[in-house]
């Protein structure tokens, strides 16, 4: 019988140590390095009929390679086409962390009933009447998708080469283990081994493979970091469990920008894509109300109009408090401190709490001129009008600076009934016959004007 090997791994980062110690040198976190018994043997996980002959690669001039567009596989979700970039890339191997409880499982659930795709779904958390109860609650017809519910890679393989699926859905990556590693399952030699296994696969079948992962109490995905190195896609669902909406970020991707934003609505049929996000991401009230003002943004390709709630009020103990949700606090500081110095406002002694609305947070420099307004309408408790936006930079000498795409801005803010915009006297517009007044402002003395007169 031969010797069992262990090895020391640091739970935080992944980093392999020879012998116990307190402190991971890596990643400097106190009492994460645990043993784990490992034994290496010669892997037979998967294999293919090629990649046993298998010829080594060869170099090629950069003229030489194939630049074709790769063909990407339509998911029927619009809002996750758009994170991923276009769709599904053959043989990319793609991981969805997020929350207990926030609806991965129910979003790839809902997207493998609906792919004109051969799916196999293969989870390690529920068995088959589970799935199938919220199957039919989602959607009741699902031909092509198929539900496995097994923990072992060497069992997945094997009925993956039965079923012979175009598209895998694992749920989740930190249930699976293989043989060749022991140690249990969701350790982080496991998660590295099966994960290399995944992608081993993807790459030689060109099946794309979609990896639910979960996350820590710090918000990053369990595992190895390598792990988020190793995929191709790393996507982030997020949202609160007690509102009905998610947003769906993408962290890494090789295929596509990481700009975009996907947004969904948590129903109980499942989640539907909100296709107009203005529509979440401002209040609909009666009145007018001060403190609060339009910004337009972009996410991404994406243009959004997003409401800016401010709060401005006397300190009642001796050092004013500075709140923001959904902002960068230094930002708004940087902002109240030009207000004070280049426009006069004694703001220096009042608590000023900022919000974005809808949950989401937003670092785009244009919503700056509509934070200033919602300051300022709370400060003099004068409403701005509800059919007013902004679009600009505020600069530490009090300019408005232009922003870029101001064009797609402007377009976005008159089809959702805007009448009046505020952007730079800076920006070169090039737009005629429009419908929305378009207000060119140079500093903060023009827009005070504009709005309280």
């Amino acid at each position: 019988m031969s010797k069992i090997k262990t090895a020391f791994f640091c739970q935080s980062c992944g980093t392999q140590f020879a012998k116990w110690q307190g402190q991971c040198t890596a990643c400097k976190e106190w009492n994460t390095i645990v043993e784990e018994v490992i034994h290496k043997e010669e892997k037979v996980a998967w294999k293919t009929e090629s990649s046993s002959v298998k010829k080594a690669a060869k170099p090629l001039k950069i003229n030489e390679i194939d630049s074709a567009e790769e063909i990407r596989m339509d998911t029927t979700d619009g809002e996750l086409n758009r994170v991923l970039g276009g769709g599904l890339v053959p043989g990319s191997l793609t991981l969805l962390g997020g929350e207990p409880g926030i609806g991965k499982s129910t979003l790839l659930l809902q997207i493998s009933l609906k792919l004109p795709y051969k799916t196999l779904y293969v989870s390690g958390e529920e068995s088959q009447k589970q799935i199938k109860m919220r199957a039919e609650r989602i959607t009741p017809n699902g031909d092509n998708c198929y539900i496995l519910t097994e923990t072992k890679t060497q069992n997945i393989f094997r009925q993956i080469e039965e079923i012979d699926p175009e598209i895998v859905i694992i749920d989740s990556i930190q249930t699976l283990y293989t043989d060749y590693i022991e140690s249990s399952p969701g350790s982080i030699s496991q998660i590295r081994e099966t994960t290399a296994e995944l992608i081993k696969f993807a790459k030689e079948t060109n099946v794309p493979v979609i990896l639910i992962g979960h996350i820590t109490k710090d918000g990053n995905i369990a595992g190895p970091k390598i792990l988020e190195h190793m995929v191709d896609t790393v996507l982030q669902f997020e949202g609160d469990r007690n509102h009905v909406y998610r947003i769906l970020r993408s962290l890494k991707n090789r295929f596509g920008s990481t700009a975009e934003l996907g947004i969904y609505e948590m129903l109980g049929s499942g989640l539907r894509e909100v296709a107009n996000p203005s529509e979440i991401l401002i209040s609909h009230k009666d009145e007018e109300l001060s403190g609060t003002a339009i910004a337009s943004t972009l996410e991404g390709m994406r243009p959004l109009m997003i409401e800016i709630q401010a709060l401005v009020s006397t300190a009642v103990y001796g050092t004013p408090q500075r709140s923001t949700t959904g902002y960068n606090a230094k930002r708004l500081n940087m902002i109240l401190a030009v207000l004070e110095k280049r426009a006069g406002f004694h703001l220096g002694s009042k608590d000023v709490f900022l919000n974005v609305t809808g949950g989401i947070s937003v670092d785009d420099p244009a919503i700056d001129l509509a934070v200033m307004a919602a300051i300022l309408s709370s400060n003099e408790d004068i409403p701005v009008g509800k059919n007013f936006c902004f679009a600009g930079e505020v600069g530490l000498s009090g300019e408005i600076r232009p922003v870029n795409r101001v064009e797609q801005r402007i377009q976005e803010a008159e089809k959702l009934g805007f009448s009046t915009i505020f952007v730079s006297k800076y920006n070169k517009i090039a737009l005629k016959n429009t419908l929305i007044e378009i207000k060119l402002v140079a500093k903060i003395e023009d827009v005070v004007a504009e709005l309280f007169g």
